[in-house]
């Protein structure tokens, strides 16, 4: 039972140590060859690297600096030391590899971007220890029209630019991470809380 239960959390391991690897290399990468609010088109004009920095959490909430930074820096860390005591915990129990899957991305997507909070504001010379700001760059706007082309959609879903773009959020890997893991535990894992 043992060897089982260290067996899957030592693949936790691995996928933890896998997507923050592929994460800060596309992070760092983009830091170092593109200018803010450049544009890469990818695959054609529905997907494409689009680099901004997010001051706050996911699509720019709690946005700022200061104390409200300095604040959601720290409940990050806390939530990865919960994230990875939760690891531990289910692993000891012989939850399935699946459970401890999920609960790995989110640990992952959560690790990655408080690196960026936490170091690349010294790292790039422009904010102290846990001012940093995350690295954003996917950017899929797979249908963009102008109110113009799209007149008989109401007022509301065209942003300030006039323009109806789906999928307007641009996000990370370490996003993408935690997104995919929140889903993949709610569809197929449901049953984990009972776990703990």
């Amino acid at each position: 039972m043992k060897k089982q239960s260290n067996r899957g959390l030592l693949w936790s391991f691995v996928v933890i140590f896998v997507v923050l690897l592929l994460d800060q290399i596309l992070k760092i990468w983009v830091k170092t060859n593109m200018t803010l609010g450049q544009e890469i088109p990818v695959i054609g004009n529905w997907f494409k690297l689009l680099f901004i920095e997010n001051n706050g959490m996911a699509f720019g909430w709690l946005g700022g600096g200061g104390i409200l930074k300095l604040a959601l820096s720290l409940f990050r860390i806390v939530a990865i030391i919960a994230l990875f005591w939760v690891l531990v915990k289910l692993s000891k129990k012989n939850a399935k590899f699946g459970v401890l899957f999920g609960i790995a991305l989110i640990t992952a997507g959560a690790m990655g971007n408080i690196i960026d909070s936490v170091f690349y504001g010294q790292i790039f010379h422009y904010a102290g220890w846990l001012q940093g700001r995350v690295v954003d760059m996917l950017y899929f706007p797979i249908i963009d029209v102008a109110r113009e082309e799209a007149s008989w959609l109401p007022n509301f879903f065209f942003g300030p630019d006039g323009r109806f773009i789906f999928f307007r959020p641009i996000f990370n890997l370490a996003d993408s991470a935690i997104t995919i893991g929140v889903f993949y535990m709610l569809l197929f894992q449901w049953k984990w809380l009972k776990s703990l």
